[in-house]
């Protein structure tokens, strides 16, 4: 990616471990600037790659603008086997050109630079109907509360405050900023129950959380994936035709 110049932020398990938080991932995947002339550089960098596409849909504009992921899998020596996962437009994530300018830069042993999706940006599109990442999210926001030793600005606090999901911490957090997390219980209304440690509650109240932002999630995904049932219906009346 970085050879051939692509505009890509590292996401999923691969970022969640330079963050900290350890996962096991067989597959890289990435957000993208959706435009034609990075869409050239990629193709160019899959094919450096020897990259074959994986399912529908194909690789195009209009699909990565409608919230497509495009999988394709490796061939080449040094990466027999591997998954690379482009997408362009994820639920709840802002728009690339946004997620650009607040991104993270790592610099690796070799001195390359891995452009990588901000932490408050991947735990937004880590908000999915997925069993397994509601774990990861939850590593996640630990391994940052840790990295800080629970210490931070007000933007990081906040930022603990509106996302932290477990609730010994949670309750940590707003004890020790009740004006601010106060404010942030307007929008988040469970941090009521942290304010006051109560934790049955605090509990229950994360799993009602964490409940609606499936279903939300599901329901973002509904006409995706009838768009690409449509599609398959399709390339299989062509292949019957073309028998």
């Amino acid at each position: 990616m970085n050879g051939c110049h692509v505009r890509a932020l590292l996401m999923g398990g691969q970022a969640c471990v330079l963050y900290g938080a350890a996962e096991f991932s067989r597959d890289v995947d990435f957000a993208i600037l959706a435009d034609a002339s990075n869409l050239r550089r990629l193709r160019r960098a899959l094919d450096e790659l020897q990259a074959e596409q994986v399912n529908v849909p194909p690789l195009s504009l209009q699909h990565l603008v409608h919230g497509h992921s495009i999988h394709f899998r490796c061939h080449i020596p040094a990466a027999e086997g591997l998954r690379v996962d482009v997408m362009a437009k994820m639920r709840g994530v802002a728009p690339f050109p946004e997620l650009w300018k607040r991104r993270t830069t790592v610099r690796n042993r070799a001195g390359e630079t891995i452009e990588v999706l901000a932490l408050p940006d991947l735990v937004h599109a880590k908000k999915t109907q997925s069993d397994k990442d509601w774990p990861m999210l939850r590593r996640l926001l630990e391994a940052d509360y840790a990295a800080a030793q629970g210490r931070g600005n007000k933007q990081r606090v906040e930022f603990w405050l509106r996302e932290l999901r477990t609730p010994q911490l949670l309750s940590a957090v707003a004890t020790a900023h009740p004006k601010l997390a106060g404010r942030v219980a307007q929008e988040r209304p469970l941090l009521e129950f942290a304010l006051k440690s109560q934790e049955p509650k605090l509990r229950e109240a994360l799993a009602r959380e964490e409940s609606v932002e499936r279903q939300r999630d599901r329901t973002y995904w509904q006409p995706l994936k009838a768009e690409l049932e449509k599609l398959r219906h399709s390339l299989r009346g062509s292949a019957r035709g073309a028998a």
